[in-house]
């Protein structure tokens, strides 16, 4: 077992996690049997819980693929070597090219002052603005809402808004999966104050709809129009705050009327999102008579071509009734990322300065530069993720530093991104990991501290600034990313302005830039954290901006005193006319495409992918389809089928489930080349971006889908990771041994003998070799062991059985196997004693369905008895939908 280097004066410390936007507090202690990771009880965003994800984060800690030194063209380098080599080839390009001809491309799982430093060094001293991030991906339509409601980018709301409110209305949001700590808070404060109602506005019929009173499962891309039909009932209704509107807002007018004009009554809103007259009028009243109403949206409102304006419309009917501001009530974005936020908050956006200033805005402009003494600044917005890339592709870029991220399968069009950087110039690639898809195209590679080995900052959904600490000690010559975009800005001439000494110093001069010149023009303002010092910010509890010089504690929420930014300080209804997806259905492409996130897995897997007990709950890629889908294409549940877009194609095994709508499809965006073979969804996706954010329209592809026929399906498991050939069908996921691979393929190998000693075998001495093959089922077993012990093995049938996971687990533990284990081996049957605890459900606890339907069998006969029995559901509770589901014997949608 891999046991991580923990600084030596590390017994315990209290630091962030590093997945969602949650921002959830952790507890990280040492003891004899190593790390033990914990949720912190005096956190204030989670108070203890931790989702599975965090509460596996102890799996992830180890160095496999790990990138340890600089690497210069492939070659192994020091420091001085690829620092120089970074330095004199970006500045070759600029001084032949110009300052937008190189470009960052950053990440929200950046810390805060890494985020400003690279910020920094590309709009006030290389003087572009061409440093994006893939928070673009994520929240930039939220930002821009936010902007052109407020005049700036400002969450008005907290999480214990949550639990004052009467009204929660969850839009475009899987909150039990994607944030789970949230959900179980709504879960909890819904329990505690019988009178709570939520509504769940989603498509999908996702494990968030558990707690829904009502579920409206609206036409994709129907966001717009349910909400402006929202403001027109308001005001049809008499249910606006005209004292409110009159003395705070501006737009009305026009934002009542285009709303009218497109949702003129209630059975137009129903038809023209495809919902029963009757829920649209439920929803409609229960919004006007609730006065402490908040509406939680996050990817499913954001990811659209037209993602601003929907969260305008939600943000309209929020101005329009006055409900924000105040306990209990306001619209309010979820943050995907642990950082996001704070890489809004330092500029790390290309259409955005530092400390939430605008580009263009030349008072700002000047103010930086000042500020920086920097010799120029960016003047106008850089280039966007989409339309970057695109300007690799075409040559006009071509220097690009990529910084922890994964872009090429994060992106839209993904096979177009590969393309890019293949044809670029120069590519950057500082990263923790040695192995992702993006950094196989780097020709620069330096090795960046991970989450655990790094000290900073994050700020989550809420505006709370948190710490990350590190306790682990700095593996091989990885350094901190600010480190190294410091060391690259020195050799380029900056030294003056890049030389700190450690996160604090950078974070003061940070937080004095929020504060300088502000006098409460501008919303983000930390003067109060600016003077910390070394020990003060080590020591810094969580605290909520702004926090303005002379103060101590930070605000909850904003706006009670009805003053935004704006020029005129009032807020702005903004008139939404609904437009569809760009991207339309045709006979060539008659399905629409839904992409997202899983419970226990995050976004490219580098991290959620080392833990065993995150792989079990769905341990491979499925696309979901709606049973008449399913009836229509030929495809069976458990089946293969291969999706194609007119930017790419993916083959993956399907699940049939009315979760979905008829027409639409569900496939997760995590796997990638590195956990699957042909999975990546992104490269399905159209680079068609909101024309004010430039988010791209993640959840709106259009494609066809055809059935597969496999001849064959297996498993394999091995401690080794082994290298398949693409053209099976494949996934691979951790296991306590090794590494799980489902495999299957189209046509059957003429020698399964020499097929899979071609997959599992490697040049070592004493091996041994035992397999079966029946021609007649198409069956075949075989094991590999080296010096006895079980090193791989495979089973292959007509259908998939991975029903003896677990029991081959407990052989790989042994150190000989038996002659009765190795009869047992080709025999394709476990034991009868052998224990099967079926598919994970609770991934917390490691509960399987088998045993799950046992203790139900036995008389466990709620969800709180489970619980007592087998521990499911006690942790984060993402698992309670399934639980529930089993309860009931129903099938999962």
């Amino acid at each position: 077992m891999f046991s991580p280097k923990v600084n030596k004066d590390v017994e315990q410390i209290k630091t962030t996690c590093p997945y969602c936007g949650v921002g959830c507090g952790l507890t990280v202690a040492r003891d004899a049997s190593g790390i033990k990771i914990s949720g912190d009880p005096d956190h204030p965003a989670n108070f203890g819980r931790l989702c599975s994800k965090g509460s596996a984060l102890d799996e992830t800690l180890d160095l496999d693929n790990r990138l340890l030194h600089p690497q210069v063209d492939g070659r192994l380098s020091d420091w001085g070597t690829a620092l120089d080599t970074v330095a004199q080839r970006f500045s070759a390009i600029i001084a032949e090219h110009g300052s937008d001809a190189v470009a960052f491309y950053a990440s929200g799982q950046m810390l805060t002052e890494d985020y400003y430093v690279a910020n920094k060094l590309m709009k006030g001293f290389i003087g572009s603005a061409n440093i994006d991030t893939n928070s673009r991906l994520c929240m930039s339509s939220a930002v821009a809402a936010y902007k052109r409601a407020f005049g700036s980018d400002t969450v008005p709301c907290s999480y214990e808004d949550l639990e004052r409110a009467k009204l929660i209305v969850l839009t475009g949001s899987n909150t039990a999966w994607c944030h789970p700590v949230i959900y179980q808070r709504i879960v909890r404060a819904k329990r505690e104050n019988p009178d709570l109602q939520v509504v769940v506005i989603d498509p999908r019929r996702t494990a968030t709809y558990d707690s829904a009173d009502l579920h409206l499962p609206l036409k994709p891309g129907s966001d717009a129009v349910l909400f402006n039909g929202l403001l027109a009932w308001l005001q049809q209704h008499d249910e606006g705050n005209t004292l409110f509107t009159s003395n705070h807002c501006e737009g009305v007018e026009e934002a009542l009327a285009t709303a009218a004009a497109s949702a003129p009554s209630v059975e137009s809103v129903a038809q023209q999102c495809a919902l029963p007259v009757e829920e649209v009028v439920r929803f409609y009243r229960l919004f006007a008579r609730t006065e402490r109403v908040v509406t939680l949206y996050s990817q499913g409102i954001n990811q659209s071509s037209s993602g601003t304006d929907k969260a305008n419309a939600i943000i309209n009917c929020h101005l329009y009734t006055g409900r924000l501001g105040r306990p209990g009530m306001g619209p309010f974005s979820m943050t995907g990322q642990p950082n996001a936020m704070g890489g809004r908050e330092v500029g790390g956006l290309a259409n955005q300065l530092a400390a939430h200033m605008e580009l263009d805005n030349a008072q700002h402009r000047a103010l930086v530069q000042r500020f920086w003494n920097a010799p120029r600044i960016a003047d106008r917005a850089g280039l966007k993720a989409v339309e970057l890339f695109e300007a690799i592709e075409q040559g006009k870029v071509k220097a690009l530093w990529i910084m922890a991220t994964n872009p090429l399968v994060s992106l839209p069009a993904a096979g177009r991104v590969k393309a890019a950087l293949q044809k670029c110039e120069l590519v950057v690639v500082s990263d923790c990991m040695d192995d992702t898809d993006t950094i196989q195209h780097a020709h620069i590679r330096l090795p960046a501290l991970a989450w655990g080995e790094k000290s900073g900052t994050v700020t989550n959904s809420e505006r709370r600034i948190s710490r990350q600490r590190a306790f682990l000690a700095p593996p091989g010559e990885a350094k901190a990313d600010w480190w190294i975009v410091s060391e690259v800005a020195k050799r380029m001439g900056f030294a003056e302005q890049f030389s700190w000494h450690s996160p604090a110093e950078i974070f003061s001069e940070y937080a004095k830039l929020t504060a300088y010149e502000n006098n409460n023009t501008r919303d983000l303002d930390l003067g109060g954290l600016a003077e910390l010092g070394e020990q003060a910010y080590d020591s810094l509890k969580p605290v909520q901006w702004p926090i303005r010089k002379g103060e101590r504690k930070g605000a909850t929420r904003l706006f009670a005193d009805g003053r935004f930014y704006t020029p005129s300080g009032k807020a702005r209804l903004v008139a939404v006319t609904p437009r569809p997806p760009q991207s339309v259905c045709s006979t060539d492409y008659p399905l629409r495409l839904n992409t997202g996130r899983i419970r226990d897995q995050w976004h490219t897997m580098t991290r959620s992918g080392k833990a065993p007990r995150l792989a079990n709950h769905l341990p491979e890629p499925l696309v979901t389809l709606h049973p008449d889908d399913a009836a229509r294409y030929q495809i069976n549940d458990g089946s293969f089928a291969e999706l194609r877009s007119p930017y790419g194609a993916a083959r993956l095994r399907a699940t049939v489930s009315s979760e979905v709508l008829p027409g639409s499809l569900f496939v997760p965006m995590h796997w990638n080349d590195r956990f699957a073979a042909q999975a990546c969804i992104n490269a399905l996706v159209a680079p068609q971006v909101d024309p004010v954010s430039g988010q791209p329209e993640s959840k709106h592809a259009v494609v066809a889908i055809a059935p597969l026929v496999m001849a064959w399906q297996g498993l394999l498991i091995s401690r080794r990771r082994l290298t398949i050939d693409r053209n099976f069908i494949w996934s691979a996921s951790r296991t306590p041994s090794g590494w799980c691979y489902r495999l299957a393929g189209e046509s059957t190998p003429d020698d399964w003998a020499r097929a899979a000693r071609a997959i599992l075998c490697s040049p070592q001495q004493d091996v041994g070799w035992i397999e079966y093959l029946d021609n007649a089922t198409n069956r075949y077993r075989a094991a590999r062991l080296a010096n006895g012990r079980l090193e791989s093995c495979l089973f292959v049938g007509p259908q998939l059985d991975d029903s003896m996971q677990e029991w081959l687990e407990t052989l790989f533990a042994r150190d000989q196997l038996g002659d009765g284990e190795r009869l047992a081996l080709l025999s394709g049957r476990a034991p009868a004693n052998a224990h099967n605890g079926g598919r994970i459900v609770c991934a917390c606890h490691g509960v399987g369905e088998n045993d799950l339907k046992a203790a139900i069998a036995a008389g466990a006969a709620s969800v709180e008895a489970l619980g007592i029995k087998l521990k499911a559901g006690t942790n984060c509770g993402s698992c309670v939908p399934e639980l529930k589901r089993l309860l009931t014997g129903a099938a999962p949608v």
